[in-house]
C-alpha cells in the first residue's frame, strides 16, 4: 500500500464506488468491529488497534 511521505496510508484506497454503493475492498476487525479494517500481509492479516490476527491459508 503506498503511503505519502508522512507514512500516512491513503485510506481512499480501501473503498470502492459501484452504481449507487460503497464497497468495502478490505476486512473489518471483529473484535474492534467497523471502521477498523484489517492490514493485509502475505501471509495474514491483522489489526494495528488489538492486534487480532489472522492467518491466510
Amino acid at each position: 500500500m503506498p503511503s505519502n511521505e508522512k507514512g500516512e496510508v491513503a485510506v481512499s484506497r480501501f473503498y470502492e464506488i459501484k452504481g449507487d454503493k460503497v464497497v468495502r475492498n478490505r476486512k473489518f476487525c471483529p473484535r474492534c468491529g467497523e471502521g477498523v479494517f484489517l492490514a493485509e500481509h502475505r501471509d495474514r492479516r491483522t489489526c494495528g488497534k488489538c492486534g487480532y490476527t489472522e492467518f491466510k491459508k
